[in-house]
């Protein structure tokens, strides 16, 4: 038995345009997919073999044709796609996502450097047979993008065909629109929410505290990924506001005024100013 909450946001149904989830699977085991998807799988749009990961899984159809079976989408990590443009293997790396009968192509080019010309021809080319995620930004923590360069390319690749673009971050969220320690760069985010709609990216957040920044500053229906498959539930309890971290986001002000605890300053201890990006 459910109890019907009011002030919950409401949650888009499958399939859906934004507050989308794309979760990591480093390696799932076939039982381990079934058990990820018995319990979340409703909270789940795109399941990414991260890496090259695919290469090195076991019963990799079998796994595939289960996340298709049950409304999610499973695509090969741009690693793979670099690693196949590479090697000269670009037109057996749509051959080989044909076989598998996926339907979404990454494109990246974190590890490999490509010109953003030729880059949006991959991207151009894919977008006639597959829906093309595009993620922008290095994998490498000490290359640094420019905020302007940063809008302009998700612009570009939008242009291009990008169904998304994906605000590079790693699996560790520690590069790209994040600093070493894992916080969030601010000014940089802000830029380039000026230039793009939000609702177009789908922003890496594969800790806590990142989630929480994303759901605050862009609401429960935010797009977000690499997701940990065991932090899918607790995602969706931080957009419901059914987590302490954003439990006042949906309330009316007269519930926060009468519940919620200010500090001696007057401050809501959860809600005070952003970090400058000097700090």
């Amino acid at each position: 038995m459910k109890i019907k909450l009011p002030y919950l946001p409401e949650r888009p149904e499958k399939p859906r345009t934004n507050g989308l989830a794309m979760v990591m699977d480093k390696g799932l085991g076939l039982r381990a997919a079934e058990d990820m998807v018995e319990v979340a799988g409703k909270h789940i749009d795109f399941v990414k073999l991260g890496f090259g990961t695919a290469m090195a899984t076991g019963r990799l159809e079998d796994k595939i044709q289960f996340y298709k079976q049950h409304g999610l989408q499973p695509y090969l990590g741009g690693t793979f796609f670099e690693a196949c443009v590479v090697r000269d293997k670009f037109n057996d790396y749509k051959k080989l996502l044909k076989k598998l009968k996926i339907e979404t192509a990454e494109v990246s080019d974190g590890s490999i450097h490509l010109e953003a010309e030729e880059k949006a021809k991959y991207i151009s080319d894919l977008s006639r047979d597959f829906r093309v995620l595009s993620e922008v930004g290095s994998k490498d923590s000490g290359i640094f993008i420019a905020p302007q360069k940063w809008k302009k390319l998700m612009q570009m690749e939008l242009e291009a065909g990008a169904y998304k673009v994906i605000a590079e971050a790693r699996e560790s969220g520690t590069v790209g629109i994040y600093r070493p320690g894992g916080k969030p760069h601010v000014q940089l985010i802000r830029q380039i929410l000026s230039a793009v709609d939000g609702d177009k990216i789908i922003w890496e957040a594969p800790n806590k505290a990142q989630q929480v920044y994303f759901i605050k500053l862009l609401g429960a229906n935010v797009n977000l990924g690499n997701i940990a498959p065991d932090e899918i539930i607790s995602l969706e309890a931080l957009r419901l506001g059914l987590r302490g971290d954003t439990f006042f986001e949906n309330l009316p002000e007269s519930l926060k005024k009468q519940y919620l605890q200010f500090n001696e300053e007057g401050v809501e201890p959860e809600m005070e100013e952003e970090p400058t990006e000097e700090e």
